[in-house]
C-alpha cells in the first residue's frame, strides 16, 4: 500500500449513520447476507474474504440484526493460524474477525440453510442462530459468496454443493413474496458465470456480477512467494482476486457518490489483472442491469469517514500475483512441506496428505476421460464431455439429471472435491446426450472398478448433490 492511501480503519472513528437512510427520507432497511462456502486453513482466504465485507458493511451503519454470516469458522482458531483468534485479508490490514456474527458455522453451512435464510424461512433453518432476511418490499438486499466453483455449481463446506438452477429458483420466490425492492449480489468462484448464464431473469430486479464467466478459474491472491506476499508467518493465501478488488474499492471511496457501476468498471479491470487473462479472469453481468446507476451507499453502507476521502488512489494499475482457485490447496500443503523441515514425521505425513491429493485428482480426471470413451466412442469421448453451450444458454437441459449423474459417479469413483468441481461439464454433457441413468453406471463401475476411494468416499464427505 502507498503511504497517501487512508483506509477508513485508520481514521479517526465516528459514528455510522443508519444504513439505508438519507438527507431526502427514507429508502428502507439495507440487508445483507455474507457466505463463505469453503473449510480448512488452505481455504483461510474464503473467510477472510467474508469477514472483510461484514467489517464495511458493519463501518457503513449496517447493524446486526441485518446481516447474516456463513461461515465454517475453523480458521480464527486453528492451530495453524499464526495470530490466533484473528483473520486479515491484506497483507498489511488489521484485524477483520472481531465482532462477526457467528449466525451459521460448521454443519449448519449448507446450501439449505441459505435458501431458507434468504426466503426468511425461519420454519426451515436447522440449527444457527436462527436469523434470516426478514425484508420487507421497501428493502434492499446486498448478498456476497467467496467459495469454490464449477460449471453449473457453487461450493458449500457441507454437502451438497449449490446448484444454479436451485439458486435461481429461490430468488425467483424471492421476488414472489415482494419483500425486496432491489438485490444486488456478488460471487466469488471459478466458472461462476455458469450459475446464472441462460437461468437468470432480467425481470426480478437483481443484479448479479460474478468474478468469472462460464469457463474459466477465479483466482487467489496474497499468497507465499508473491509480491506482495502475506506476512512471513502466514502459508496461505489470504484473498481472492474478485473479492478484494471491491472491498479495496468501497474503503476508499465515499460511497454516497460512488454508483454500483464505477465500482463494477473498477473491479473488472483489476480481476481482470490489466487484461493478462491467463493470470485474471472476466467479471460478468446478468439481471437486472438498471441497477447500476444507484449509488453503492443502498447496499453497502455509508461510513462517514469516506465522506471527504479524495479519489481513488490505490495502486489498480499494478498487476498482482495469484494463483488458480484450484490450486491454492497444493500451494499451502507445498508451503506447510516447506516449513517441517525440521521435523521429520510432520513432513512426512505431509508428503503423503500431497501424494495422495494429486492421485485422487489424477484419479478423477482419467476416469471422466474413460468414462466418455466408453460412452461416446474414444475418438470423440473428450470433445463431446468438454462440448461448451452457446453464449446465453444454460449448462444443462436436464438439472435434476445432473445431480443424479453426480451420484452415480461418486457412489463408484469417489467424491469429487474443490478439485474435481470443473467435471461438471461433462456430467452435463452427458445428461444433454440423454445417456440413460443405468448405463453411466455400467461406465463408471467399469472406468473405476478396483480402485479404493479410501477417505475420498462420499460416505465421509457426503454425495455433492
Amino acid at each position: 500500500w502507498e503511504s497517501n492511501i487512508r483506509l477508513p480503519t485508520d481514521m479517526k472513528p465516528q459514528q455510522p449513520a443508519a444504513a439505508g437512510s438519507e438527507d431526502d427520507g427514507d429508502v428502507g432497511t439495507t440487508w445483507a447476507l455474507l457466505v463463505a462456502g469453503s473449510q480448512g486453513f488452505g481455504n483461510y482466504r474464503h473467510q477472510a474474504d467474508i469477514c472483510h465485507a461484514y467489517q464495511i458493511l458493519k463501518r457503513g451503519g449496517l447493524k446486526d440484526e441485518n446481516i447474516v454470516v456463513f461461515m465454517y469458522d475453523d480458521i480464527a482458531d486453528n492451530p495453524l493460524n499464526p495470530r490466533k483468534g484473528v483473520i486479515i485479508n491484506h497483507p498489511n490490514a488489521k484485524d477483520v474477525y472481531a465482532g462477526v456474527p457467528k449466525d451459521y458455522t460448521g454443519e449448519h453451512v449448507t446450501a439449505e440453510n441459505m435458501f431458507a435464510v434468504l426466503l426468511g424461512n425461519k420454519k426451515a433453518v436447522k440449527g444457527g442462530s436462527g436469523k434470516v432476511i426478514d425484508s420487507k418490499p421497501n428493502d434492499r438486499i446486498f448478498i456476497y459468496y467467496s467459495d469454490h466453483g464449477g460449471p453449473g455449481v457453487l461450493g458449500m463446506p457441507n454437502m451438497p454443493f449449490l446448484y444454479g438452477k436451485d439458486f435461481v429458483e429461490v430468488l425467483k420466490k424471492k421476488y414472489e413474496s415482494k419483500s425486496y425492492k432491489e438485490m444486488v449480489i456478488y460471487i466469488e468462484a471459478c466458472e461462476s458465470g455458469s450459475v446464472f448464464e441462460g437461468l437468470m431473469p432480467e425481470d426480478l430486479n437483481i443484479y448479479v456480477t460474478t468474478a468469472s464467466n462460464a469457463e474459466e478459474s477465479s483466482w487467489g491472491t496474497y499468497c507465499p512467494g508473491m509480491d506482495p506476499a502475506p506476512p512471513p508467518e502466514f502459508m496461505t493465501c489470504l484473498g481472492d482476486l474478485y473479492s478484494i478488488a471491491w472491498m479495496e474499492d468501497s474503503e476508499t471511496h465515499n460511497l454516497k457518490k460512488e454508483t454500483v457501476a464505477q465500482q463494477v468498471k473498477k473491479v473488472k479491470d483489476r480481476t481482470s489483472n490489466f487484461n493478462t487473462y491467463t493470470a485474471g479472469s472476466h467479471v460478468m453481468e446478468y439481471g437486472n442491469k438498471s441497477i447500476k446507476p444507484e449509488k453503492l451507499y443502498l447496499y453497502q453502507g455509508f461510513d462517514p469517514a469516506t465522506a471527504n476521502l479524495p479519489a481513488n488512489t490505490l495502486p489498480l494499475d499494478i498487476e498482482l500475483g495469484v494463483v488458480n482457485q484450484r490450486d491454492a490447496d497444493i500451494l499451502f500443503l507445498w508451503e506447510k512441506y516447506e516449513r517441517s523441515k525440521e521435523e521429520p514425521e510432520e513432513k512426512h505425513k505431509i508428503l503423503k496428505e500431497i501424494t495422495e491429493t494429486m492421485n485422487h485428482r489424477s484419479h478423477l480426471d482419467s476416469s471422466i476421460e474413460l468414462i466418455g470413451k466408453l460412452l461416446f466412442g474414444l475418438n470423440n469421448g473428450p470433445s463431446v464431455l468438454r462440448a461448451k453451450p452457446s453464449r446465453g444458454m444454460p449448462l444443462v437441459d436436464d438439472w435434476d439429471c445432473l445431480k443424479s449423474m453426480v451420484r452415480v459417479f461418486e457412489k463408484e469413483c469417489g467424491t469429487l472435491t474443490q478439485y474435481g468441481m470443473k467435471h461438471m461439464r461433462a456430467f452435463a454433457n452427458i445428461c444433454n446426450k440423454d445417456i440413460p441413468q443405468s448405463v453411466m453406471q455400467e461406465a463408471c463401475v467399469a472406468a473405476c472398478s478396483g480402485h479404493n476411494s479410501g477417505l475420498w468416499h462420499p460416505s465421509f464427505h457426503g454425495y455433492s448433490a
